[in-house]
This record gives C-alpha cells, sequence and structure tokens, in this order.
C-alpha cells in the first residue's frame, strides 16, 4: 500500500532535533526520507533510530535546495511535506494539511508553526513575495526600528487573521506540502540558492505564476524552535549568503532598476550597521570584531560585487 504522503527533511548538525521530529510524523503511515548534508555530529545516528526511515547522507553539504530537490526525486507518494529538522507535528498535522491541499488547483499548504507556549510565529510562517519597498525597509533597519511600518506588516501578514484558512503568497519552507505534480511542474527548488534562503520564495512564487493556490491551514500545528540553520554558520556567512540570495531573487523576478537600487540600499544599510557596531550598539549578536567584518564582506561581495560570488 503506498503511502498517504512522503515527509522529506534535509539536515545538516540537526542531532538535537531529529529524533524528535522524525519520532512525531514517523507513526502517520507516512513515509520519511532524511537527506543529510555532512553533518558533522550525531545527527545521522539519531536519524537512523527510528525504525523505517530512508537516510541518505551527502558527503558534502550540497545546499539545501539541492538536498530537497533529492530527497524529493527520493520519496514515492504523491504528496510531499517538506519539513525543517527543529519542527515536531502534533496529533492530526498531516492529516488536516493533506485535506487543505485537496481542491484540484491547490498546489502547497501550509500549517502553523508555534514556538514557546504555543505561540504563532507571526512573521516568520507567512509572508508576501519581497518588493523593493520591503527589501529596503529591511535592509535599512527600518524594521527594526519600527516594527509597525507598513511595508513590514504589508510583507510579514502582519495585518491577517492567522486562526483563519487563507490563501497566502509565501509560507515558509520550513513546513510547506507540496502536490508532486505542482512540483514537477515547477522544477522543484532553484539550486543556484545556495546554501541557504530565498529557494522557498523562489519557488512560491514560480508556483503560483503557473496558477497554482497556496493555503494556510492554522488547524495543522507544527512546534517549531526556529534558527536552526543558522547555529552552524558563522556571522560572515549569514549575512554574505542571505544578501547574495537576496540579490539573486531580484535579478530573477524583478528589473535592473531594482537591482540597482536594492544595491545602493544595501551599501547604505551595511554602512549603518558599522556605524552603529562601531558605537556599540551593533543590531546583530556575536563578537564586534566579527560583526564588522561581516558587514564589510557583504559591501565586497554583493554591493560592488554584484552578489553573484
Amino acid at each position: 500500500m503506498p503511502p498517504a504522503g512522503s515527509v522529506v527533511i534535509v539536515t545538516f548538525n540537526s542531532a538535537q532535533h531529529i529524533e524528535s521530529c522524525l519520532r512525531s510524523v514517523s507513526a502517520s503511515g507516512w513515509e520519511c526520507v532524511v537527506v543529510d548534508n555532512a553533518s558533522r555530529d550525531d545527527t545521522l545516528v539519531c536519524a537512523r533510530h527510528v525504525p523505517g526511515v530512508k537516510v541518505l547522507a551527502n558527503s558534502d553539504n550540497r545546499g539545501f535546495a539541492a538536498a530537497a530537490n533529492q530527497g524529493v526525486a527520493a520519496a514515492s507518494a504523491a504528496m510531499i511535506l517538506l519539513l525543517n529538522p527543529d519542527a515536531a507535528a502534533e496529533p492530526s498535522a498531516l492529516e488536516t494539511l493533506a485535506a487543505g491541499l485537496a481542491p484540484e488547483r491547490v498546489g502547497a499548504a501550509a500549517g502553523r508553526l508555534t514556538g514557546a507556549g504555543g505561540v504563532t510565529q507571526v512573521g516568520f510562517t507567512l509572508r508576501r513575495f519581497p518588493t523593493l519597498g520591503t527589501a529596503l525597509s529591511e535592509v535599512l533597519l527600518l524594521n527594526r526600528l519600527f516594527p509597525s511600518n507598513p511595508w513590514n506588516r504589508h510583507y510579514r501578514y502582519l495585518d491577517l487573521d492567522h486562526e483563519r484558512p487563507s490563501e497566502v503568497e509565501q509560507p515558509a519552507g520550513a513546513c510547506l506540502l507540496v502536490k508532486r505534480a505542482a512540483w514537477e511542474q515547477t522544477g522543484g527548488f532553484d539550486e543556484q540558492f545556495w546554501p541557504l534562503w530565498f529557494e522557498d520564495v523562489d519557488f512560491c512564487r514560480r508556483l503560483r505564476a503557473r496558477g497554482w493556490k497556496i493555503l494556510y491551514e492554522p488547524r495543522s500545528r507544527f512546534r517549531h524552535a526556529g534558527g536552526h540553520s543558522l547555529e552552524s554558520l558563522a556571522p560572515g556567512e549569514r549575512q554574505l549568503f542571505w544578501y547574495r540570495n537576496l540579490l539573486r531573487y531580484f535579478r530573477k523576478h524583478h528589473g535592473g532598476a531594482s537591482v540597482a537600487s536594492l544595491r545602493i540600499g544595501i551599501l547604505i544599510g551595511m554602512l549603518l550597521r558599522l556605524l552603529a557596531t562601531l558605537l556599540g550598539a551593533s543590531p546583530e549578536p556575536g563578537p564586534r570584531g566579527a560583526q564588522l567584518t561581516a558587514y564589510a564582506g557583504v559591501i565586497r561581495r554583493c554591493v560592488f560585487g554584484g552578489g553573484r560570488s
């Protein structure tokens, strides 16, 4: 009997979370596929503790997009749930989410991600597609200083009732159920978004461009620790990968004028961050020297290097 669906989980140094994640979904009758991107901890040992899990161990870090594509290719069901290793399904979450995917033109469905105390992770669970205005409000620190500004409210769906099912633009790739037909028609994730960030945004945009709908189903709940993908990255890597892939997304979906404007905005934003850090008020955690190096690296490689490195 074929599985009701397939759960694809990409791991990298995920030993702390992967076993609880797998146990939350493995008893549901769904197939579980873990693709490990050359973890240096006990991720593979922990994943193999759970019976029936298919584990694919890469010899190097292929990035999230490539590993997710690899996992979907190895999965056998007509529905694929992309799930982060630091997320765990609550009872009936998979069945409820699958019901949301049932209508013919619904290509993907997302559940509700909750943090400590079961609080919905508003601002992360759902977002709209980035525009030049929303991107500039982020890179220029406007969202840090004035979180309720209209660009941020629109971008992070702060104007949405998160208790009601809704058609949405871009759910987090941390928990996204996709019809295989929609995945294949769209071509899966673009592996140029390496190693992470904006591959899910790009995918959802291409999915909707082909006429598929994406639904948010709040009755399908997943506990989500959050921040897992950042733990293994140095500050300089986090900054470089995020800005580089932001620029790649804008080159792919916006005109040259928007890309040029965004690069100017990134330059100003990095100079503001450099100044704040020198004054002892860095907007990012971590040692001051590491942050200064990170901001300078973004200027050198993303602004003047074009973000293609």
